[in-house]
Protein backbone atom coordinates (compact mmCIF):
# COMPACT_ATOMS: atom_id res chain seq x y z
CA UNK A 1 0.00 0.00 0.00
CA UNK A 2 1.50 3.17 -0.83
CA UNK A 3 0.82 6.84 0.72
CA UNK A 4 -0.70 9.53 -1.11
CA UNK A 5 0.51 13.08 0.29
CA UNK A 6 -1.80 15.59 -1.49
CA UNK A 7 -5.27 13.32 0.52
CA UNK A 8 -5.90 15.46 3.75
CA UNK A 9 -5.11 12.65 7.09
CA UNK A 10 -7.90 11.85 9.24
CA UNK A 11 -6.62 13.61 11.45
CA UNK A 12 -7.72 17.18 9.68
CA UNK A 13 -11.59 15.96 10.51
CA UNK A 14 -12.85 16.52 13.85
CA UNK A 15 -13.96 13.19 15.41
CA UNK A 16 -17.65 14.34 15.40
CA UNK A 17 -17.47 14.67 11.53
CA UNK A 18 -16.09 11.30 10.79
CA UNK A 19 -18.15 9.78 12.65
CA UNK A 20 -21.60 11.38 10.90
CA UNK A 21 -19.59 10.19 7.80
CA UNK A 22 -19.37 6.63 9.15
CA UNK A 23 -23.38 6.75 9.52
CA UNK A 24 -23.51 8.19 5.95
CA UNK A 25 -21.33 5.71 4.07
CA UNK A 26 -23.67 2.87 6.10
CA UNK A 27 -27.02 4.24 5.31
CA UNK A 28 -27.53 5.26 8.71
CA UNK A 29 -28.66 8.35 7.67
CA UNK A 30 -28.52 10.52 4.29
CA UNK A 31 -26.87 12.93 2.43
CA UNK A 32 -29.09 15.46 3.52
CA UNK A 33 -28.87 14.46 6.92
CA UNK A 34 -24.66 14.36 6.77
CA UNK A 35 -24.77 17.84 5.46
CA UNK A 36 -26.77 19.52 8.00
CA UNK A 37 -25.36 18.07 10.93
CA UNK A 38 -21.80 18.06 9.88
CA UNK A 39 -22.50 21.76 9.53
CA UNK A 40 -22.67 22.40 13.16
CA UNK A 41 -18.74 21.41 12.68
CA UNK A 42 -17.73 23.47 10.13
CA UNK A 43 -18.62 26.97 10.10
CA UNK A 44 -21.83 26.23 7.96
CA UNK A 45 -23.24 24.43 4.81
CA UNK A 46 -19.91 25.93 2.60
CA UNK A 47 -18.06 23.73 4.93
CA UNK A 48 -20.35 21.07 4.91
CA UNK A 49 -19.85 20.44 1.00
CA UNK A 50 -16.11 20.84 1.05
CA UNK A 51 -15.96 18.45 4.10
CA UNK A 52 -18.05 15.76 1.92
CA UNK A 53 -16.25 16.15 -1.02
CA UNK A 54 -12.59 15.71 0.65
CA UNK A 55 -13.96 12.47 2.42
CA UNK A 56 -15.44 11.56 -0.74
CA UNK A 57 -13.35 8.77 -2.69
CA UNK A 58 -10.95 9.33 -5.17
CA UNK A 59 -10.44 6.50 -7.14
CA UNK A 60 -7.72 7.76 -9.63
CA UNK A 61 -5.53 9.15 -7.08
CA UNK A 62 -5.32 6.08 -5.14
CA UNK A 63 -5.05 3.78 -8.29
CA UNK A 64 -1.77 1.79 -7.87
CA UNK A 65 -2.18 -0.99 -10.72
CA UNK A 66 -2.93 0.48 -14.37
CA UNK A 67 -6.16 -2.00 -15.70
CA UNK A 68 -4.13 -2.67 -18.70
CA UNK A 69 -1.34 -3.88 -16.95
CA UNK A 70 0.92 -6.30 -19.09
CA UNK A 71 2.12 -8.10 -15.75
CA UNK A 72 -1.48 -9.40 -15.65
CA UNK A 73 -4.76 -11.20 -17.30
CA UNK A 74 -8.27 -9.91 -16.52
CA UNK A 75 -11.50 -10.66 -17.77
CA UNK A 76 -15.30 -10.59 -16.26
CA UNK A 77 -17.09 -13.70 -16.01
CA UNK A 78 -20.63 -14.65 -15.31
CA UNK A 79 -20.79 -16.80 -12.47
CA UNK A 80 -24.57 -18.97 -11.79
CA UNK A 81 -25.82 -18.60 -8.78
CA UNK A 82 -28.89 -20.74 -8.67
CA UNK A 83 -29.71 -20.48 -4.60
CA UNK A 84 -29.08 -16.58 -4.89
CA UNK A 85 -30.28 -14.34 -7.57
CA UNK A 86 -29.55 -16.65 -10.11
CA UNK A 87 -25.87 -15.38 -11.32
CA UNK A 88 -23.46 -12.90 -10.37
CA UNK A 89 -20.29 -10.83 -12.26
CA UNK A 90 -16.93 -11.04 -10.93
CA UNK A 91 -13.57 -9.81 -11.76
CA UNK A 92 -11.08 -12.04 -11.81
CA UNK A 93 -7.16 -11.42 -12.39
CA UNK A 94 -4.29 -13.38 -12.58
CA UNK A 95 -0.58 -13.34 -13.05
CA UNK A 96 0.21 -13.36 -17.09
CA UNK A 97 2.48 -16.39 -17.90
CA UNK A 98 2.05 -18.09 -14.59
CA UNK A 99 3.97 -21.78 -14.88
CA UNK A 100 2.12 -23.46 -11.96
CA UNK A 101 -1.26 -23.70 -10.07
CA UNK A 102 -1.72 -20.59 -8.12
CA UNK A 103 -3.51 -20.19 -5.21
CA UNK A 104 -6.87 -17.97 -5.29
CA UNK A 105 -8.11 -15.44 -2.87
CA UNK A 106 -11.76 -14.10 -2.92
CA UNK A 107 -11.97 -10.41 -2.75
CA UNK A 108 -15.37 -8.73 -0.75
CA UNK A 109 -16.10 -5.03 -1.69
CA UNK A 110 -18.00 -2.94 0.69
CA UNK A 111 -20.93 -1.60 0.96
CA UNK A 112 -20.96 0.03 -2.65
CA UNK A 113 -20.33 -2.79 -4.57
CA UNK A 114 -17.27 -3.53 -7.07
CA UNK A 115 -16.02 -0.10 -7.78
CA UNK A 116 -12.18 0.48 -8.85
CA UNK A 117 -10.87 0.56 -5.58
CA UNK A 118 -11.72 -2.94 -5.00
CA UNK A 119 -11.18 -3.58 -8.69
CA UNK A 120 -7.81 -1.88 -8.01
CA UNK A 121 -7.27 -4.58 -4.95
CA UNK A 122 -7.97 -7.28 -6.84
CA UNK A 123 -5.24 -6.82 -9.22
CA UNK A 124 -2.85 -5.79 -6.39
CA UNK A 125 -3.17 -9.51 -5.11
CA UNK A 126 -2.66 -10.71 -8.51
CA UNK A 127 0.18 -9.00 -8.51
CA UNK A 128 1.76 -11.07 -5.30
CA UNK A 129 1.20 -14.27 -7.20
CA UNK A 130 -2.86 -14.94 -6.38
CA UNK A 131 -5.35 -15.56 -8.71
CA UNK A 132 -8.17 -12.93 -7.32
CA UNK A 133 -11.86 -13.49 -7.69
CA UNK A 134 -13.83 -9.51 -6.98
CA UNK A 135 -17.67 -10.56 -7.31
CA UNK A 136 -20.22 -7.24 -7.34
CA UNK A 137 -23.53 -8.10 -5.13
CA UNK A 138 -24.98 -5.46 -7.16
CA UNK A 139 -24.84 -7.90 -10.27
CA UNK A 140 -28.99 -7.94 -9.71
CA UNK A 141 -29.38 -4.44 -9.88
CA UNK A 142 -26.95 -3.88 -12.93
CA UNK A 143 -23.73 -3.86 -11.12
CA UNK A 144 -22.03 -1.16 -9.97
CA UNK A 145 -23.48 1.99 -11.16
CA UNK A 146 -20.03 4.27 -11.09
CA UNK A 147 -21.53 6.50 -8.41
CA UNK A 148 -20.87 5.93 -4.56
CA UNK A 149 -24.25 7.66 -3.76
CA UNK A 150 -26.72 5.68 -6.16
CA UNK A 151 -24.46 2.41 -4.88
CA UNK A 152 -25.08 2.97 -1.26
CA UNK A 153 -29.11 3.40 -2.87
CA UNK A 154 -28.76 0.30 -4.61
CA UNK A 155 -27.15 -1.65 -2.00
CA UNK A 156 -30.08 -1.11 0.62
CA UNK A 157 -32.50 -2.65 -1.90
CA UNK A 158 -30.85 -6.28 -1.77
CA UNK A 159 -32.03 -9.12 -0.47
CA UNK A 160 -29.03 -10.19 2.31
CA UNK A 161 -29.79 -14.31 2.03
CA UNK A 162 -30.14 -14.51 -1.63
CA UNK A 163 -26.63 -12.04 -1.80
CA UNK A 164 -24.75 -14.48 0.84
CA UNK A 165 -26.18 -17.47 -1.64
CA UNK A 166 -24.08 -15.72 -4.77
CA UNK A 167 -21.27 -15.38 -2.56
CA UNK A 168 -21.25 -19.06 -2.00
CA UNK A 169 -21.33 -19.30 -5.63
CA UNK A 170 -18.79 -17.17 -6.42
CA UNK A 171 -15.85 -18.98 -3.50
CA UNK A 172 -17.59 -22.62 -5.07
CA UNK A 173 -16.22 -21.22 -8.60
CA UNK A 174 -13.19 -19.74 -6.93
CA UNK A 175 -11.99 -22.56 -5.98
CA UNK A 176 -13.09 -24.94 -8.70
CA UNK A 177 -10.97 -22.65 -11.09
CA UNK A 178 -8.32 -25.36 -13.39
CA UNK A 179 -5.52 -22.44 -12.90
CA UNK A 180 -6.06 -22.60 -9.09
CA UNK A 181 -4.08 -25.19 -6.89
CA UNK A 182 -7.31 -26.00 -4.74
CA UNK A 183 -6.70 -23.83 -2.14
CA UNK A 184 -8.76 -20.88 -1.24
CA UNK A 185 -8.85 -17.67 0.77
CA UNK A 186 -10.89 -14.92 0.99
CA UNK A 187 -10.70 -11.20 2.33
CA UNK A 188 -13.25 -8.80 2.60
CA UNK A 189 -13.33 -4.83 3.84
CA UNK A 190 -16.64 -3.46 5.95
CA UNK A 191 -19.49 -5.13 4.40
CA UNK A 192 -17.23 -7.51 2.98
CA UNK A 193 -15.57 -8.10 6.08
CA UNK A 194 -18.66 -9.52 7.55
CA UNK A 195 -18.84 -11.58 4.18
CA UNK A 196 -15.55 -13.24 5.00
CA UNK A 197 -16.56 -14.22 8.56
CA UNK A 198 -19.74 -15.23 7.26
CA UNK A 199 -17.89 -17.73 4.34
CA UNK A 200 -15.87 -18.79 6.89
CA UNK A 201 -18.62 -20.60 9.33
CA UNK A 202 -20.03 -22.07 6.09
CA UNK A 203 -17.57 -22.63 3.57
CA UNK A 204 -15.38 -26.14 5.20
CA UNK A 205 -13.38 -25.98 2.42
CA UNK A 206 -12.00 -22.38 2.84
CA UNK A 207 -8.14 -22.27 4.42
CA UNK A 208 -7.91 -18.89 5.49
CA UNK A 209 -10.17 -15.70 6.18
CA UNK A 210 -9.03 -12.49 6.73
CA UNK A 211 -12.29 -9.92 7.53
CA UNK A 212 -10.89 -5.94 7.99
CA UNK A 213 -13.38 -3.92 10.10
CA UNK A 214 -16.06 -6.70 9.71
CA UNK A 215 -19.32 -7.85 11.44
CA UNK A 216 -19.37 -11.00 13.22
CA UNK A 217 -21.26 -14.14 11.79
CA UNK A 218 -24.03 -15.54 13.58
CA UNK A 219 -22.25 -16.92 16.91
CA UNK A 220 -23.83 -20.18 16.45
CA UNK A 221 -22.32 -20.84 13.01
CA UNK A 222 -18.47 -20.18 14.65
CA UNK A 223 -17.85 -23.77 15.81
CA UNK A 224 -18.08 -24.70 12.14
CA UNK A 225 -15.16 -22.42 11.08
CA UNK A 226 -12.22 -24.52 9.79
CA UNK A 227 -10.20 -21.72 8.12
CA UNK A 228 -7.74 -19.82 9.69
CA UNK A 229 -8.86 -16.54 11.00
CA UNK A 230 -7.01 -13.14 10.79
CA UNK A 231 -9.17 -10.17 11.64
CA UNK A 232 -8.52 -6.45 11.40
CA UNK A 233 -10.22 -3.60 13.57
CA UNK A 234 -9.77 -0.05 13.30
CA UNK A 235 -8.92 1.53 17.13
CA UNK A 236 -11.41 4.19 16.06
CA UNK A 237 -14.52 2.35 15.02
CA UNK A 238 -16.73 1.70 18.04
CA UNK A 239 -19.77 0.34 15.81
CA UNK A 240 -17.57 -2.99 14.68
CA UNK A 241 -15.73 -3.19 17.77
CA UNK A 242 -18.68 -3.88 20.15
CA UNK A 243 -19.46 -6.84 18.43
CA UNK A 244 -15.38 -8.39 19.15
CA UNK A 245 -16.14 -9.86 22.55
CA UNK A 246 -18.68 -12.43 22.06
CA UNK A 247 -17.09 -13.37 18.88
CA UNK A 248 -13.64 -13.54 20.05
CA UNK A 249 -15.00 -15.52 23.38
CA UNK A 250 -16.50 -17.79 20.94
CA UNK A 251 -13.75 -18.61 18.25
CA UNK A 252 -12.24 -19.57 21.79
CA UNK A 253 -14.61 -22.20 23.16
CA UNK A 254 -14.58 -23.38 19.71
CA UNK A 255 -10.83 -23.74 19.50
CA UNK A 256 -10.52 -22.12 16.59
CA UNK A 257 -7.33 -21.05 15.54
CA UNK A 258 -7.09 -17.13 14.73
CA UNK A 259 -5.21 -13.58 15.17
CA UNK A 260 -6.81 -10.45 15.91
CA UNK A 261 -5.06 -6.79 15.50
CA UNK A 262 -6.19 -3.68 16.43
CA UNK A 263 -4.42 -0.38 14.80
CA UNK A 264 -4.65 2.15 17.70
CA UNK A 265 -5.61 5.78 16.13
CA UNK A 266 -7.07 3.89 13.02
CA UNK A 267 -10.18 4.68 11.64
CA UNK A 268 -12.87 2.94 10.14
CA UNK A 269 -12.11 1.74 6.50
CA UNK A 270 -8.09 2.38 7.24
CA UNK A 271 -7.34 0.50 4.33
CA UNK A 272 -9.12 2.13 1.87
CA UNK A 273 -7.04 4.61 0.04
CA UNK A 274 -8.99 6.67 -2.19
CA UNK A 275 -10.43 8.68 1.10
CA UNK A 276 -8.59 10.17 3.94
CA UNK A 277 -9.46 8.00 6.41
CA UNK A 278 -6.60 6.29 4.99
CA UNK A 279 -4.25 4.99 7.26
CA UNK A 280 -1.01 4.49 5.74
CA UNK A 281 0.98 2.93 8.62
CA UNK A 282 -2.04 0.63 9.77
CA UNK A 283 -2.76 -0.19 5.94
CA UNK A 284 0.82 -1.36 5.25
CA UNK A 285 1.02 -3.63 8.20
CA UNK A 286 -2.42 -5.37 7.39
CA UNK A 287 -1.65 -5.80 4.08
CA UNK A 288 1.83 -7.37 5.21
CA UNK A 289 0.43 -9.62 7.47
CA UNK A 290 -2.67 -10.83 5.47
CA UNK A 291 -0.29 -11.54 2.52
CA UNK A 292 1.62 -13.49 5.00
CA UNK A 293 -1.22 -15.76 6.12
CA UNK A 294 -2.23 -16.21 2.58
CA UNK A 295 1.26 -16.87 1.50
CA UNK A 296 1.48 -19.61 4.64
CA UNK A 297 -1.67 -21.18 4.06
CA UNK A 298 -2.98 -21.38 0.67
CA UNK A 299 0.53 -22.60 -1.28
CA UNK A 300 0.68 -25.87 -0.08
Amino acid sequence: MTDTPDMPPSTAFKPEVLKLFDKYVHGMIDRRAFLDRCARYTAGAAGAMATLAALTPNFARAQQVKPDDARLLASHVDIPSPKGYGAIKAYVVRPSGADRKLPVVLVVHENRGLNPHIEDITRRLALENFIAVAPDALTPLGGYPGDEDKARAAFGQLDQQKTSEDFMAAADYAQSLPEGNGNLGVVGFCYGGGVANMLATRLSTLKAAVPFYGAAPPLDGVPNIKAELLLHFAGNDARVNAGWPAYEAALKAAHIRYEAFLYDGAEHGFNNDTTPRFNPEAAKLAWQRTLTLFNRTLRT
